[in-house]
């Protein structure tokens, strides 16, 4: 496992455990203002491991693909991230 990799399930795991945090908030009935910035809190992780996760991919699979010379290959990465632009719009 590399080290990004070991950085993001951290990451990850930490998102994990804030989200347990904000159940037991709404569970012991905590203010909602504080669920609201608990949440604000998740979401900002969240797409910081969005961020990491998109700039790997530029890094490894999209240079991979351009290096190869493969259009076929390259218009297929271009496409996966056109794709997933248009789904985060919606």
């Amino acid at each position: 496992m590399s080290d990004t990799s070991k950085t993001t399930i951290n990451r990850l795991n930490r998102i994990s455990g804030q989200v347990l945090g904000v159940a037991r908030m709404v569970e012991d009935g905590r203010y909602c203002i504080d669920i609201l910035n608990q949440l604000q809190a998740v979401k900002s992780a969240l797409a910081k491991v969005e961020s990491e996760v998109l700039k790997s991919h530029a890094a490894c699979c999209v240079a991979e693909a351009i290096a190869s010379g493969d259009e076929a290959e390259q218009r297929q990465k271009f496409d996966e991230l056109i794709d997933l632009m248009e789904r985060q719009r919606r």
